[in-house]
């Protein structure tokens, strides 16, 4: 009932209060020590399309508590249709999202992305079968930790940090070590965004230890790329180092596993890891490391490429090469500006009103 007054209400541009406050809303509307105001009956009567009449507090009338009673009884129905395969199509379509956003970015996808996550929010929260509803919180976790990581890149720390906590959920409901550790970590980096960089490096280390021998050793290497992501954000040079050598270690050769679709991590990306990681440290073979990696980048990952770009732009300008380094944050501005990546763009405007002198 709540998703659909919320899904009701963003058609007319209105957020509502947090559940809470909207559970707590509808038991005294239910009970009849609430009146409804004009926007609230209007709301009421298009999410159960029965007449609801503005007013003062009343006894609940038949028409609201049959509503309700309807109104379950559907969403209860429409859960148990799900099946396996359904889950399966929905994943699918998550799957859509998720190539799209990487070759386009997120600002005309994340409106979709959020929608999908009501849909499978709202399967998940009436379902009640046992391995439909554990398939369908894992289904729902990926969904919306790529809207939080969508949300995160157009500069809404707010929004993802939320949609990481529908994720969370999800994840726990499902039972689910590796996505429980995945969409953790990555909940980190709108604290990175934040420049909470301490409490970040806790967050992703809490999330890794964790997850310790009880996911597979493809996502133990993410988890240790990126704390050691959040310890080059804080500076940590020693730590950083250790935690991208544990990162490699745990590496295998073979392809992504095919249960953890998530994860894009190989030997290209874990070398552009850790040459974004040795920008940010200042060191010197960052151009290598980085250079290497954008020779082999697969261009579809297109905010990635921004991202290597940004990275090269800082290590040359470290370097003195302030050439090079101008001519790495054009490309990249262009494929930040293609892909309406804010959080691209912000780098890029740090690192040029910064004392490294790029307009030279």
């Amino acid at each position: 009932m709540l998703l659909e007054m919320r899904k009701a209400a963003r058609l007319s541009n209105v957020e509502l209060p947090g559940d809470d406050s909207l559970r707590r809303m509808v038991r005294e509307w239910s009970a009849g020590r609430r009146g409804l105001s004009e926007f609230y009956a209007g709301l009421l009567s298009s999410v159960f399309t029965t007449e609801f009449a503005a007013g003062a507090a009343s006894e609940p009338s038949d028409a609201f508590i049959t509503a309700q009673v309807e109104g379950l009884e559907m969403r209860l129905s429409a859960a148990s249709k799900v099946d396996v395969t359904t889950v399966a199509l929905l994943e699918q379509q998550t799957e859509v999202l998720r190539g799209l956003d990487r070759r386009l970015g997120a600002m005309h996808l994340l409106k979709q992305t959020q929608q999908h996550v009501v849909q499978l929010s709202d399967l998940l929260a009436f379902s009640m079968r046992g391995e439909t509803r554990r398939l369908l919180g894992i289904a729902t976790a990926e969904a919306a930790a790529l809207a939080g990581w969508q949300a995160l890149d157009l500069g809404d720390t707010a929004e993802s940090w939320k949609l990481h906590e529908v994720a969370k959920s999800a994840a726990r409901d499902a039972g689910n070590a590796a996505v429980l550790a995945h969409v953790s970590a990555q909940q980190a980096y709108a604290l990175l965004d934040a420049e909470k960089t301490a409490e970040a490096v806790e967050c992703m280390r809490a999330a890794r230890r964790q997850a310790q021998g009880q996911v597979p050793a493809l996502l133990e290497s993410w988890l240790w790329a990126a704390e050691a992501e959040a310890l080059a954000a804080l500076g940590d040079a020693k730590a950083a180092r250790h935690a991208l050598d544990q990162a490699a270690s745990k590496l295998q050769a073979e392809a992504p596993n095919a249960d953890m679709p998530f994860i894009f991590l190989d030997a290209t990306h874990l070398g552009r890891w850790r040459g974004h990681c040795l920008a940010r440290l200042g060191a010197a073979e960052a151009v290598e490391e980085l250079t290497a990696s954008l020779d082999r980048m697969d261009s579809s990952f297109a905010r990635a490429v921004a991202g290597l770009r940004t990275d090269l732009a800082m290590a040359h300008a470290v370097r003195g090469e302030h050439d090079e380094a101008r001519h790495q944050a054009g490309l990249a501005l262009e494929l930040a500006n293609q892909t309406a990546s804010n959080r691209q763009r912000k780098r890029l405007s740090r690192l040029l009103a910064s004392g490294l002198q790029l307009a030279r």
